[in-house]
């Protein structure tokens, strides 16, 4: 058994396009843009390889215009789902003993085909049905899950192999060996990233693991691309089956298998400890202890010092609370500002905000569109209303909704005066931030308050210009977010920059986007080769 470790160059981030008027990259994604607007794919469940038709057709639509029609798909049945839990027991097999060396050129063949002829692809199907702007888009679906094929290769063929026992005494050599879990993993995603979607597969893949793939009912277009994707990229036949369906009927089949092995789960918080506690009722039936990855809710907040860059925390609050119509995990949705700058950065706040164009994604010139349905558009729209009853809090900008075309929620900022007030700590995913205004004394007070009105704990921000008192704060939040950001917003995360994961009600923080991640999808088994083994049992003192 050797010890010989293949070290690959470590990668650059992928380059954002920024699709400015007249060039390339914008003439080719207006193209494909019209063309994806006239299309409406039928969509399989694809087990083994194999698409299959059952019947059981739903309709995704476009959330800034809801009377089309993207794709129809067909939801999978419990017989469809245990296909596909069989396929990826059989693929198992080949899969889980090919060297990594096989499994990444995989993934670095589909960081290729995105960089390339599929970038559009992803980008389109993604500002369709997801209502991305262009540029979100762009850093979702391409430079992200580029970033995560190509930094997950660096970390599986090179820094996880290093971590190896330190010793080995004269006469023995010891090793780690990376073994897949023995089962497949469950992968439950998310609408609001494409890139995350794919790589809730592909990690576990990556390290030698095969998936079950449920995609939500509202990103089924793009997941779609991005599997069809990975299938020219060589991956074989039932190491990622394709099932999506009904999330109660799809979730039931396949954790009553025992050959279930892991979740790897982004969502929402109360959905993620369901799937826990069914998950502990069954666990006597499983061959192993599966393992459980999540990434869920957050209530992220910004903490201003008196001493703050007023203009750069107004531009962040901004981009940070509204960026994707506020549909980001880790979002600005509450925000903490001393009353000595309230009256300035309430200014440039409500011009900001009210300036935002909103509208239809192929529009390049708009900063956000439509939320993703109708459930999400009547819980935003309820609590914007339940802020305009309420006498401690004031709408300062926004508040209007209209879902005549699509389910358009303008950008909104609360003024609360009460910082237990409902959108104050209530995860809303949409585009409306609450703002508490503190008395410059009562610092202390505040920074409690930033650390106990959420159960989240996912990101967070603080705008400060002294060093020792960003110390400070940092110290006293240490435990309110698993992504801190100073004189930043809270969202962007870079895979191998900054790795993505909070901990509290936001999840098992085991970090996107790092070795973290992937070390959760292997059973390391220690090895002992002994070159002068014992021939008395007797030891020394005996004598």
């Amino acid at each position: 058994m050797g010890n010989q470790i293949f070290c690959p160059v470590e990668p650059d981030n992928e380059a954002i396009l920024d699709y400015a008027p007249g060039s390339a990259e914008r003439a080719s994604i207006e193209k494909r843009l019209d063309s994806m607007w006239s299309e409406t794919p039928e969509i399989p469940c694809v087990v083994d390889g194999k698409e299959i038709f059952t019947g059981n057709i739903r309709e995704q639509r476009c959330p800034h215009d809801h009377s089309r029609v993207l794709a129809r798909w067909h939801g999978a049945t419990p017989e469809v789902v245990k296909m596909a839990v069989d396929a990826a027991n059989e693929a198992w097999i080949d899969w889980a003993s090919a060297t990594q060396q096989v499994r990444s050129a995989v993934m670095e063949k589909a960081a290729v085909l995105l960089s390339g002829p599929w970038r559009d692809e992803l980008n389109a199907s993604t500002m369709l049905g997801q209502s991305k702007t262009v540029i979100q888009a762009e850093i979702d679906a391409a430079c992200e899950l580029i970033d995560f094929f190509r930094f997950n290769n660096h970390f599986a063929l090179g820094q996880i192999p290093q971590e190896q026992p330190l010793k080995n005494p004269p006469g023995t050599r010891n090793h780690i060996d990376y073994r897949p879990l023995e089962g497949f993993v469950y992968a439950v995603a998310p609408f609001n990233f494409t890139s995350i979607a794919a790589n809730l597969c592909c990690a576990p893949v990556l390290m030698g693991n095969t998936a079950i793939w449920k995609p939500s009912k509202t990103s089924i277009l793009s997941n779609w691309y991005a599997f069809r994707m990975l299938e020219e990229a060589g991956l074989p036949p039932g190491v990622i089956n394709f099932v999506p369906g009904d999330p109660v009927e799809v979730t039931s089949a396949v954790l009553s298998s025992p050959s279930f092995a892991g979740l790897h789960y982004t969502g929402s918080t109360e959905v993620f400890r369901q799937l826990w506690k069914q998950i502990g009722d069954q666990i006597e039936n499983y061959r192993s202890y599966p393992r459980i990855v999540g990434e869920t809710g957050g209530k992220d907040f910004i903490f201003a010092h008196p001493n703050a860059d007023v203009a750069a925390l107004a531009t962040a609050a901004v981009r940070g609370a509204f960026e994707y119509q506020g549909q980001k995990c880790s979002a600005a949705s509450r925000m903490y500002i001393p009353e000595s700058i309230w009256p300035q950065l309430k200014e440039l706040l409500v011009e900001a905000t009210r300036s935002l164009p909103m509208g239809d994604v192929r529009d390049f010139k708009n900063f956000v569109s439509a939320v993703i349905d109708e459930s999400a558009y009547q819980r935003i729209q309820q609590a914007i209303d339940r802020s305009k009853e309420d006498p401690k809090c004031k709408i300062i900008v926004g508040g209007e909704c209209d879902d005549s075309q699509g389910w358009y929620i303008s950008p909104t900022v609360i003024e609360c005066e009460d910082p237990r007030s409902y959108t104050m700590e209530t995860e809303l995913f949409g585009p409306v931030l609450s703002v508490f205004v503190y008395r410059d004394t009562a610092m202390d007070e505040c920074l409690d308050l930033v650390d106990s009105t959420s159960p989240y704990a996912l990101t967070g921000a603080v705008f400060c210009s002294d060093s020792d008192a960003t110390d400070a704060i940092s110290a006293r939040l240490r435990y309110s977010a698993g992504n801190f950001y100073i004189n930043d917003k809270p969202t962007g995360a870079v895979v191998a920059q900054q790795p993505f994961g909070g901990a509290r009600a936001s999840g098992t923080d085991d970090k996107a986007g790092s070795a973290l991640n992937l070390m959760r999808w292997v059973a390391p088994r220690t090895v002992k080769e002994n070159f002068s083994p014992a021939t008395d049992h007797r030891y020394p003192h005996m004598e």
